[in-house]
């Protein structure tokens, strides 16, 4: 069964690390931390706003006020 992705972090549109427009010149960078696995998704990849991130010890959750909740937890069977 495969589940699509919740819009906060598989729209596209925006970078999810850095909030800049996907087709920008520098909207494909992605920092070296977010590549190691190591950092939560800060933007929404569907408006671009800022969202509400909690790091816990066995993964994160982001909140876009627009778009919803995603988890790490809900992620690990996309892996």
């Amino acid at each position: 069964m495969t589940r699509e992705l919740p819009a906060p972090v598989s729209a596209g549109k925006f970078n999810v690390y850095t909030g800049v427009a996907a087709d920008a010149v520098d909207g494909a960078v992605m920092p070296t931390t977010a590549q190691l696995g190591l950092e939560a998704p800060r933007w929404c990849a569907e408006c671009g706003r800022r969202m509400v991130v909690q790091v816990r010890p066995d993964g994160w959750w982001a909140k876009c006020s627009r778009h919803g909740v995603v988890d790490s937890k809900d992620l690990e069977t996309q892996r």
